[in-house]
């Protein structure tokens, strides 16, 4: 008799033991802490014949963008596919066998139709809102979720992770009210749930509301910090609303403690890292010598042409940090990417170089090539992946370009753009005061 999982889904091969197990690792996956890879692994060591254990360890070794991890996903893929299994096991499979192969699009299409077959499966679903993150899909980071949802209750283990998931879909979606209340909603139901914290910094974010965003972060921040592999980039977001201010000491307080100042070799971590220097370099503010700690981390990380959101923030390092020997290797693996196979070719090809030479330009003084760059990807930058949040990154750089440039026209229009969205901003009345000047 196969076991079952407290969903109803069914855990191939595996033991009550392991089963138990595998609901400890699905936990913590859940709100992003502990360890649940060594959780996983317990699973699988347990029960070597269980499917979904193998399949668990593969999904949390590739969705951290780890070059690390693909060896050890393909290895558990391939355990996994020796098994008798499932319809519903098979479609884990097969999106593991399309992920780890960089196909994108077929991985989220494949955990689409499981989850539409499978509603209560919360891995197919925490997955796929993953992979939708990553290749910028912000209707289907809605939408996936939403499907899903008529089948879930409040009693049922995980329902938190369900709104935080479906909160920061609508925020992607510009659903700023409706996001708030579901991003909430899910910390009042599970404090340590970092992903309905961070979906609501990101509402707090994108209407400028600065004020409610430091007293959103730092009202529990243990909750949301401790033992958790997502703080860095909720910190990310606390300096974040301290930068808008103007508040460049305690920016680089956080900077220099819970980020982590450039001193994780995590590739998430270091994508954080990489765009707050940024952010402070387009102020024109000295760092110090914090640019070289990240340039080495990301040379140790290594995996260049792998994923173009990552090799965006890997040139931007290498550009300050004065290495031109990393940075052209960096190029050349990613123009060899761009006419690759896998979706990361197109990644690449639209995005990713693009905005490589557009940063390359910038660092080189070279505005006008700059902004003519960044103006040409910055409308298709989803693509690539990111957040709004994590994008608007280059809406800065372009408009830095532009004024540095003497491109007084189309600075106006981009400050009038932005004061748009953003009328209080301190960032959007300094950019109005160069202007006037």
């Amino acid at each position: 008799m196969i076991i079952t999982d407290g969903m109803g889904n069914a855990l191939s091969g595996a033991s009550a033991a392991a089963r138990d197990i595998y609901a400890q690792a699905l936990a913590e996956f859940r709100i992003y802490s502990g360890d649940p890879v060594a959780t996983a692994q317990r699973a699988v060591e347990d029960s070597p014949g269980f499917v979904m254990g193998h399949a668990l360890l593969a999904w949390l070794c590739l969705l951290g963008t780890e070059p690390a991890g693909i060896p050890v996903a393909r290895e558990a893929i391939a355990a996994a596919r020796r098994l008798p299994m499932t319809e519903q096991e098979r479609g884990h499979v097969a999106a593991l066998s399309h992920l780890v192969e960089g196909d994108w699009w077929a991985a989220s299409r494949t955990m689409e139709d499981v989850a539409i077959a499978h509603p209560r499966d919360m891995l197919a679903l925490q997955c796929g809102h993953q992979i939708d993150f990553f290749t910028g899909h912000a209707r289907m980071l809605r939408d996936r979720i939403a499907r899903a949802l008529p089948a879930w209750n409040a009693g049922m283990p995980g329902y938190h992770a369900m709104l935080s998931m479906h909160a920061f879909g609508l925020e992607e979606m510009g659903d700023y009210a409706a996001a708030e209340r579901a991003g909430r909603r899910a910390v009042e139901m599970e404090p340590r749930d970092g992903w309905g914290q961070h979906a609501v910094a990101h509402v707090l974010e994108m209407q400028n509301r600065v004020e409610d965003g430091i007293t959103w972060m730092r009202a529990n921040p243990d909750a949301w910090s401790r033992d958790s592999f997502f703080a860095v980039h909720n910190w990310w977001h606390l300096a974040l609303y301290h930068l808008e201010r103007g508040e460049i000491a305690e920016v680089l307080a956080l900077y220099d403690g819970p980020v982590r100042g450039g001193q994780s070799s995590i590739v998430l971590d270091l994508v954080d890292a990489t765009a707050m220097l940024w952010r402070l370099h387009l102020r024109g503010l000295d760092v110090g010598n914090r640019w070289q700690a990240v340039a080495d981390q990301w040379e140790t990380v290594g995996g260049a042409g792998s994923y173009a959101f990552n090799d965006w923030h890997a040139a931007m390092a290498f550009l300050r940090a004065d290495r031109p020997g990393p940075l052209e290797a960096l190029i050349e693996a990613a123009t060899r990417a761009a006419s690759g196979a896998g979706d990361n070719a197109m990644f690449t090809r639209d995005v990713g170089l693009p905005l490589i030479r557009g940063v390359k330009a910038f660092a080189e003084d070279d505005h006008a090539m700059a902004t003519r760059r960044l103006r040409a990807v910055r409308n298709i930058a989803h693509r690539f992946g990111g957040s709004h949040a994590q994008r608007d990154l280059i809406d800065l750089t372009l408009i830095e370009a532009a004024l540095r440039g003497g491109d007084a026209a189309l600075s106006e229009a981009l400050v009038a753009e932005r004061a748009a969205i953003r009328p209080h901003s301190p960032v959007v009345l300094d950019f109005t005061r160069r202007l006037a000047a």
